[in-house]
């Protein structure tokens, strides 16, 4: 039965993967519109950042970290990715409200469209990391060929997280103002401008149950320290990455029903 079921759910996928692409395309439009330099913007935004951070972290906090911009960009570009994608997933059902009431349409299309445009959009860091990763003389090495992992299971977290972030704007606008605050918590509890070394014992041992600390981690190890990840962190970024999705349909599936009378 449950075979069934998701035989025919792929079969629902592709009929809509189409849509799914003019959607994404249609948000990389919209947010490079009238723009200069357009997605040339993906690759200088995160070198400017990491450049002024670099500079701060560095000279004013001193953290003594080996190679600190190449540290710092990793961290900050997976970051990016997650912060962006599920904001822009949050209000993608509220914002599609008036064409939900005209036709039918699977209205999970709506948050994995944004999730996926703002992993394009992360793809032209990349190129930024790579940048960085010649000018510092990185050595390369055959795990940094790992590299697609930590990115393929951090777009189907946030795709999790969306759909639940979705789902729960469109009964709850106060979600719209409670996730900014969440997530600037949750970006100081990742590691992503400090060593967890620099944290008492007791909180490094709770930032092991943030999952952005184990895909931050795992891109690093592969990419900055040419290491293969450990363990713990093959299984965290798997681990959570299953969890969210599953979480993440449950909750859209179930709550999807009364959103024509609430978008």
């Amino acid at each position: 039965m449950k075979s069934l079921e998701a035989a025919v759910t792929i079969q629902h996928f592709n009929r809509y993967k189409p849509l799914l692409s003019e959607l994404v395309v249609r948000d990389l439009k919209i947010k490079y519109r009238r723009s200069f330099l357009g997605y040339i913007w993906s690759l200088l935004n995160p070198l400017l950042m990491m450049t002024i951070m670099s500079l701060v972290f560095s000279y004013m906090f001193r953290f003594k970290i080996q190679n600190y911009p190449l540290y710092l960009i990793c961290g900050q570009t997976l970051w990016s990715f997650f912060n962006e994608s599920t904001n822009m997933a949050m209000t993608s059902v509220i914002y599609n409200g008036a064409l939900i009431r005209k036709v039918y349409i699977p209205k999970y299309i709506f948050p994995v469209s944004r999730v996926l445009s703002s992993f394009v959009t992360m793809s032209f860091s990349l190129v930024a990391i790579l940048i960085v990763m010649l000018l510092t003389r990185v050595p390369l090495t055959w795990n940094l060929l790992l590299f697609p992992i930590p990115l393929a299971l951090l777009l189907l977290f946030c795709m999790g997280v969306g759909m639940v972030l979705s789902a729960l704007a469109v009964y709850f606008r106060d979600m719209l103002h409670l996730y900014s605050v969440l997530v600037m918590a949750w970006m100081y509890l990742t590691p992503i401008f400090y060593p967890v070394s620099a944290l008492p014992e007791w909180v490094a041992f709770l930032i092991r149950f943030n999952p952005m600390y184990h895909y931050v981690t795992f891109f690093r190890e592969v990419v900055l320290y040419g290491i293969f990840p450990t363990a713990i962190h093959w299984v965290g970024c798997f681990g959570f990455s299953a969890l969210s999705l599953t979480v993440g349909v449950l909750v859209f599936r179930k709550l999807q029903r009364n959103f024509i009378l609430f978008v």
